[in-house]
């Protein structure tokens, strides 16, 4: 069957690695295992300090299409950077990988392409410290109308709420797709994202197709436990997914609830395990598999992701599909 371009709008963000124990996050007064922004010194500072610095093109739903095009998939991506060497990296590097870069670098900006310093414990827990730099400006005007009215399937992260243009570029798309016919959804992002965005991912949740976030973010979107939150969720929107850091993963659509265990698996880096359950799990909605097919298909492309260093797949997650009688 022939399966829709999927298109993301999102952070574009070169992510930077480096290998870090407690002491060292303590002493650079870095928060374990969550994401920050950071303004541009703390950010030359913190890259300074980086050893062993390794560098990919990121951003959660970058991520995300990487491993839908890894499947097979037609992928799109729009973003901004600017046009110096991150810029052009991250740019080549999406193309490279089979994903359609909408907007081209912009030249003579003020503010540089954007960089998240990733520091990585023992224990792969990821800690994240982002400088949004020109990524903050992306706006509507960044939004083809033929890009994102063409979409069958648009996916949203919750982090370009926090610039009003990025606000409207994501509203001003997710529009454009679902007049189009395509589905359009949003990832939570983050527990702080979904409490500093309460209202507006609220209504999200009643207004886009599908919501993906996890035990954390629908507790704080919803300031309850996870049970009644879920319910709450479920009650309002039209297909709600969450996962639960290596317990089962719960999908409901209108009465249909679905639980998928999960193999707990140690991670050697745990960077893009949510963005990757999210191409899995979107592989398998796009190309019409059940909700369980499509709730195991996202386990296993994080599984994968997190076996090895990076962000992005190392192996044919076509395979590990097959392996898994997934197709």
């Amino acid at each position: 069957m022939s399966t829709p371009t999927i298109l993301g709008i999102g952070n574009a963000i070169v992510d930077v690695f480096c290998e870090a124990d407690d002491s060292f996050l303590d002493l650079m007064g870095i928060e374990k295992g969550i994401m920050q922004l950071v303004e541009r010194e703390r950010g030359e500072t913190l890259y300074a300090a980086m050893e062993e610095r390794r560098q990919a093109p990121g951003g959660s739903v970058a991520n995300t299409l990487a491993g839908l095009g890894n499947l097979g998939l037609e992928t799109a991506f729009i973003g901004r950077v600017r046009d110096d060497a991150l810029g052009r990296f991250y740019a080549e590097s999406l193309e490279a990988g089979g994903t359609r870069f909408v907007n081209p670098p912009v030249a003579g900006g003020e503010l540089p392409t954007s960089r998240s310093m990733i520091f990585v414990g023992p224990d792969g827990e990821r800690s994240m410290n982002t400088y949004l730099g020109i990524s903050a400006e992306l706006g509507p005007d960044d939004v083809p109308d033929a890009v994102a009215g063409g979409a069958g399937l648009l996916f949203l992260e919750g982090y370009l709420y926090d610039k009003p243009k990025g606000k409207q570029a994501f509203e001003r798309a997710a529009e454009l797709t679902q007049r189009g016919g395509g589905m359009a959804g949003i990832a939570l992002s983050d527990p702080f994202c979904a409490d500093r965005h309460r209202a507006d991912f609220q209504r999200l949740v009643r207004e886009l197709d599908f919501v993906i976030g996890n035990e954390h973010e629908w507790e704080s979107l919803y300031q309850c436990r996870l049970d009644q939150a879920l319910t709450r969720a479920a009650s309002e929107g039209r297909l709600v997914v969450c996962t639960r850091s290596g317990a089962d993963v719960v999908l409901i659509r209108g009465t249909e609830r679905v639980v998928v265990p999960v193999r707990k698996v140690t991670p050697v880096d745990a960077t893009g395990a949510g963005d990757l359950f999210a191409a899995g799990f979107l592989y398998g909605l796009v190309t019409g598999r059940d909700l369980e097919t499509a709730g195991r298909m996202g386990c296993v492309a994080a599984a994968e992701v997190i076996s090895h260093f990076g962000a992005r797949p190392a192996a044919d997650l076509g395979a590990l599909f097959a392996e898994a009688g997934l197709l």
